[in-house]
């Protein structure tokens, strides 16, 4: 037998100790004001005067006073206050049992960031007004929360009139149906007012575990009708999520719980599911339904973004140290080659160090893509050379049911793009198109040249590089299309993906003046197209190895400052300029370089410093002498480096990565000389 709504309202409202309660039942609702400027409290009560009675305080420990004193139909909850603000307020409210489920809109004029929104719902707020206030919104919202607030009260005074009248003779009934009739008027209201909001609210018994739904926009939540869950109570047991099935079943004997249930529509929706015991009714709970799968979506995109950010900064500290052990190793290398006359054996034993030295510059450079703290080196790159070092890498990823397949034009033109990113990129599309045939399948990676004649979208006119890669599954559907490209939408299933992979391609294309774009039919697979800006020069451009390069000519007697914490690759630079012919002077932090410019009769004429070390950074190195020196020449060198800071360094300063080579030092020394 299911509960009516007057059943329900006197389970959840606690009934009167004495009749002397009921002239405070029927006094006019009261809102609470809290806010420490006292204008605005003025003008907020103008506002909400002829909706309830308003109640100001200009603290939070004064609200949580006026709270001991009475109930409220809604608080208006002022977000920065001296003391208690109000995030810690609400949570406080939250705390007590009278107050628990009393609602709260929170009044802010600044935090309208995702991160104070999320904060202000977890802290219990059920909406957010942002100052300066519109009137009419906010009587609007104060009204619907004063609304229910009242039907709760009149549907309880109707219950207790209800169950009086039914001890009455048949003198009475013809009071009685006048009263039946209004309640069932009220109770049409209260359905109205629950349809209009995202709950359902339902009777269930101990034992059955399948809810009778009595109220509210069940068909908007699950997808099925109330009267389908009275026909089949199995629909509903069968859709809860085989992992939730026990935390549904323990639910049945505590306040709140948690789970996923199937909606109609296939996907998996998170309800909250809130109860109480129906007084006088052993077995029997009356509770609300509500969807959170917006809620849950967010805050695990928050998770997931500050988790990226801390990689991110692992990331980069680990990179910085290892540029610098690799620049001491690949300035050993070379200068061994310069200064010792090896047999053959002793130049392969050198070739090879150096190659696994560059190998580990390759894996530091991808370690910082992936981070994203890369700024982007644009180079000429072919992508046939791209093609074959992922061949292998990418062989085992696929397992034995995919197939990878290369169909790149042989006069494709080369592209201009980070060599590191470009690889990265197309690793994560041939790894997506994996996962999208599961059963197997084959990607294909083509490769062709376009010229648009004029501008489409944010493709410029001109000439592009066109990648495309291919696959065989099912397909994306027509509505999820639209949203492939959104930064944490993912296809996957849960914990499966980030949804980061496209949306990272796609800001590498942007980036590079290209563009992405997707086409996928359902039964015929997915392709993915990325456009890249065709290379000005179709010459490779090969990196010159440490031993063979063509030097720069120098000056004999220029004099160089040079600057780096780490002594074993100071060291060895210093040997590398001094063979040179230059005079080097060497100092292990900023402040020591300070100390030898003013100490010093040499008048350096160039200032060689690190990027990162302690103290004081190489950019504020350069700053602080170029205030004794206008234009004083400088050459940044760095491992790694804050990309938002070190891009502020003045334009006459060029940066070298380590590990660097001795031509591109030297050649950076001889341009900057020049132009001085």
């Amino acid at each position: 037998m299911s509960l009516s709504l007057a059943d329900a309202a006197v389970a959840i409202v606690p009934e009167p100790t004495s009749g002397a309660e009921e002239p405070h039942m029927t006094a006019r609702p009261r809102v609470l004001l809290v806010d420490d400027d006292q204008r605005n409290l003025l003008a907020l009560s103008e506002v909400l005067e002829d909706v309830a009675e308003i109640v100001t305080a200009d603290s939070g420990a004064e609200a949580l006073r006026h709270l001991l004193k009475g109930q409220f139909a809604v608080i208006l909850l002022d977000v920065l206050m001296p003391g208690l603000d109000g995030y810690e307020t609400a949570k406080l409210v939250r705390m007590r049992e009278q107050s628990h489920d009393t609602p709260i809109i929170f009044l802010t004029a600044i935090n309208k960031e995702d991160a104070h929104l999320m904060r202000g719902y977890d802290s219990g707020a059920v909406d957010f007004v942002f100052k300066p206030v519109d009137p009419v919104i906010l009587r609007s919202k104060v009204s619907v929360f004063v609304s229910l607030y009242e039907k709760t009260r009149e549907i309880e005074r109707n219950a207790r009139r209800e169950q009086a009248l039914l001890q009455e003779t048949l003198k009475a009934q013809a009071e009685r149906f006048k009263i039946d009739q209004a309640l069932r008027e009220a109770e049409e209201r209260q359905a109205l007012l629950l349809r209009s909001l995202p709950l359902a609210v339902f009777q269930i018994t101990t034992g059955s575990n399948t809810p009778v739904f009595i109220a509210g926009d069940v068909e908007s939540l699950t997808g099925f009708s109330a009267e389908a869950f009275e026909a089949s109570p199995e629909v509903w047991r069968d859709r809860i999520h085989a992992d939730d099935q026990a935390a549904w079943l323990a639910s049945a004997d505590v306040a709140a719980g948690e789970y996923r249930w199937q909606h109609r529509d296939g996907a998996y929706r998170v309800f909250v599911d809130q109860r109480v015991p129906v007084s006088g009714r052993q077995g029997t709970w009356v509770g609300t339904l509500r969807d959170i799968t917006e809620q849950r979506r967010l805050q695990d995109q928050l998770l997931q973004s500050q988790k990226l950010d801390a990689i991110g900064k692992l990331t980069g500290g680990i990179a910085h140290d290892f540029n610098n052990l690799l620049a001491s190793i690949l300035s050993g290398v070379g200068l061994l080659e310069r200064r010792s006359d090896l047999d053959e054996r002793g130049q392969k034993v050198l070739g090879m160090m150096r190659h696994a030295a560059q190998q580990g510059t390759h894996l530091v450079n991808r370690m910082l893509t992936f981070s994203r703290r890369q700024h982007l080196q644009p180079e000429v790159v072919r992508v046939a050379d791209a093609a074959r070092a992922l061949d292998g890498m990418l062989g085992p990823v696929l397992g034995g049911l995919v197939t990878l397949k290369w169909e790149l034009d042989e006069d494709l033109w080369p592209a201009f793009v980070d060599s590191g990113e470009l690889e990265l990129a197309l690793m994560n599309l041939v790894i997506n198109a994996r996962d999208a045939m599961p059963n197997g399948g084959t990607v294909t990676v083509s490769g062709s040249n376009r010229h648009l004649a004029e501008k489409q979208g944010e493709l410029a006119q001109g000439d592009y590089v066109l990648l495309s890669v291919a696959d065989t599954g099912a397909g994306i559907p027509p509505d999820l299309l639209q949203r492939v490209l959104e930064p944490f939408f993912t296809t996957k299933d849960p914990g499966k993906g980030t949804g980061l992979g496209l949306s990272s391609v796609l800001g590498f294309a942007q980036q590079s003046g290209g563009s992405l774009r997707v086409h996928s039919e359902l039964g015929s697979g997915t392709v993915v197209e990325v456009w890249l800006p065709r290379s000005r020069s179709d010459a490779e451009e090969d990196a010159p190895s440490l031993g063979g390069e063509a030097e720069p000519l120098v000056a004999s007697g220029q004099t160089v400052l040079l600057v780096d914490d780490a002594v074993g690759l100071r060291d060895l630079t210093r040997m590398h300029l001094s063979d040179a012919g230059y005079q080097v002077t060497c100092a292990a932090s900023g402040v020591e370089a300070l100390e030898i410019i003013s100490s010093s009769e040499t008048r350096f004429d160039v200032i060689v410093t690190d990027y990162a070390m302690p103290s004081m950074s190489g950019l504020d190195l350069i700053t602080t002498a170029r205030s004794m020196r206008a234009e004083w020449p400088a050459v940044i060198i760095s491992g790694f480096a804050d990309v938002e800071d070190i891009a502020k360094r003045p334009g006459d300063v060029p940066l070298l990565t380590k590990p660097f080579t001795r031509t591109a030092l030297l050649q950076a020394l001889r341009t900057v000389l020049q132009s001085s």
